[in-house]
């Protein structure tokens, strides 16, 4: 039988429950156990598909096309798992599936009630992850104890436990130690209410990991322990650290791992293999040269918008030795004469995805300005599309080319809506969503980068590199190099006789890993830091409709090496 861990969260949002779960995950997977995550979200959305990036942050996709909340891919990035729409479960999605069973009579004219009927659909959520192939299932309960949304979801863990057996749960309780500046102190008496309220819910810590701002002492642990009846060695400490992948390393030295696998009876004859995560942390920290990346973008008020994003390029920055300083740059920022200011000094920039007309024409502005002045630029999803914008308008003559998302009435709609989508109403979950295979030209740029001519990445977008102009940009410059296997999508492009100028439909940053960057992060980065340490030739090529092109960059890391 599966065992099961259940990560709340008490005293104030925001603490990292997730990346908590996360690196409770990594730790076992080192003691090689076969993990498995999930989220429980109590927000009535169905999913998060439909939700405001500015208030919900990143949509994750995963492979088989769910779009979930954006601790999902935390988990990815520290478990090296891919998982399924399973692992996000919100009460909208538990609530439907509720109500359609009672509308197909499924409870035969019972009356349908919080109790047991969605507290049950809850653990069968839990329960679907709990395969053959699973030793482990972590389930993160999002929000606050306290909250009165997450009632359910409490009860339901409660539960779960009498039904599976109390020595196959683990449940763990993070909560915040905050410092009181004026007294110099940290506080534990928000630690003792929020696990108060968990008790008063059926539930009993096993451990708890406290954050704060710095270490917390064994005086205050103690006191812990003894005010909310948990073990001395089960109350651990994650003070703030200088990298979320720290974070694996500060729990492992606290013993939580040794509490979790001596309180469910498995890994005991294992001890966690960490030499691989803690050369990973090495080359974080030995990351020292600095590459300014501009990510212009709708969204950039709310970073966590294009979290997955800022983790590739930390990724392809660790294994460059880069440091990577990302400048937000809200897109409208750039438009007209503002674009050489604003965007002076960078070593790339990045055009993210996003939906909608606001902004958009500032992006094409970067598009140019990147092309012009031989600056590398990576283009993600809507990023592919304004590059093809900008190009069909500097070079092809093409006045007004336009996405008919933005320009219903544009003569060149270089950018439309897939076949597929034309009659869809409905919003959420109807996009063209999760992995598919794509075919790369061989020699081409991406080709390399991927070192394959077949690959595959996720997506998530309505339109696409409208078929019937393709022709038109046949110059021999812009190159379309990926297309799906049926020839009809075209989903990566790039530019000739420039250092890196490249767009993808699709979204390789949902794969990217700490340990394996996305390709085109890594190449993007290299390119990038190839620019910062000038070893580019500066010498345009001879194909003015490309804008003007370098010489072949030399290997940024070859060139560190050197000075």
């Amino acid at each position: 039988m599966a065992k099961h861990i259940f990560v709340t969260g008490g005293v104030v949002s925001g603490l990292g429950k997730g990346l908590t779960a996360s690196s409770l995950g990594t730790l076992l997977r080192t003691r090689g156990l076969r993990v498995t995550m999930q989220k429980l979200d109590p927000y009535i959305n169905v999913d998060p598909g439909t939700m405001n990036p500015f208030e919900h942050g990143e949509v994750f996709v995963t492979n088989d096309g769910g779009e979930t909340d954006l601790d999902l891919g935390h988990y990815e990035r520290f478990i090296d798992v891919e998982l399924t729409r399973e692992s996000n479960a919100t009460s909208g999605s538990i609530y439907l599936s509720v109500l359609s069973a009672e509308r197909r009579g499924e409870y035969l004219g019972k009356t349908v009630q919080v109790i047991p009927h969605i507290t049950d659909e809850i653990k069968r959520r839990i329960a679907r992850l709990a395969t053959e192939d699973v030793d482990v299932v972590i389930t993160e309960v999002g929000g606050t104890v306290g909250d009165i949304e997450i009632l359910p979801f409490l009860e339901a863990i409660r539960q779960f436990r009498l039904d599976v057996g109390r020595d196959n749960v683990f449940y763990l309780h993070v909560t915040l130690v905050p410092f009181i500046g004026p007294s110099h102190e940290l506080k534990t008496k928000p630690t003792q209410h929020s696990v108060t309220e968990l008790r008063s819910r059926g539930i009993q810590p096993d451990a708890i990991v406290l954050r704060s701002e710095s270490p917390v002492t064994d005086e205050l642990k103690r006191k812990i322990s003894d005010l909310c009846d948990v073990g001395p060695r089960s109350v651990v400490n994650a003070p703030d650290a200088r990298s979320l992948y720290e974070i694996p390393l500060v729990l492992h030295d606290e013993g939580l791992d040794d509490v979790v696998c001596s309180h469910l009876g498995i890994g005991l004859d294992r001890v966690a293999e960490l030499g691989t995560w803690r050369a990973l942390v090495g080359r974080v920290e030995a990351a020292d040269v600095p590459v300014r990346i501009g990510i212009v973008g709708k969204y950039v008020s709310l970073p966590d918008a294009y979290l997955s994003v800022v983790e590739s390029l930390n990724h392809a920055g660790f294994a460059a030795g880069a440091r990577i300083e990302v400048e937000w740059i809200q897109a409208e920022e750039v438009e007209g004469l503002l674009v050489g200011a604003r965007l002076a000094g960078l070593d790339g920039v990045v055009i993210p995805g996003g939906f909608g007309p606001r902004g958009v024409e500032g992006m094409v502005t970067a598009a140019r300005w990147t092309r012009e002045q031989q600056v590398p630029c990576l283009g993600l999803c809507l990023g592919l599309q304004v590059m093809t914008i900008e190009y069909a308008r500097a070079v092809l003559g093409m006045e007004g080319a336009n996405s008919s998302e933005f320009d219903p009435s544009t003569s060149y709609p270089v950018i439309d809506l897939m076949e597929a989508q034309r009659g869809v109403t409905d919003k959420g979950g109807t996009m063209r969503l999760g992995a598919y295979v794509a075919q790369l030209q061989s020699g081409s740029q991406v080709a390399e980068a991927y070192g394959s001519t077949v690959v595959s990445e996720r997506h998530r977008h309505r339109f696409e590199f409208n078929p019937r102009f393709r022709s038109r940009f046949d110059d021999g410059w812009f190159t379309c190099s990926g297309q799906s296997p049926d020839e009809r999508l075209v989903e990566f492009i790039e530019l000739r006789g420039h250092p890196f100028w490249l767009g993808t439909q699709a979204h390789p940053e949902f794969k990217s890993r700490p340990e394996r960057p996305a390709p085109l992060f890594r190449e993007f980065v290299r390119a990038a830091l190839a620019q910062r340490c000038g070893s580019t030739d500066g010498e345009a090529a001879s194909g003015e409709a490309a804008g003007g092109g370098a010489a072949e960059a030399a290997d940024p890391v070859a060139e560190l090496a050197r000075r």
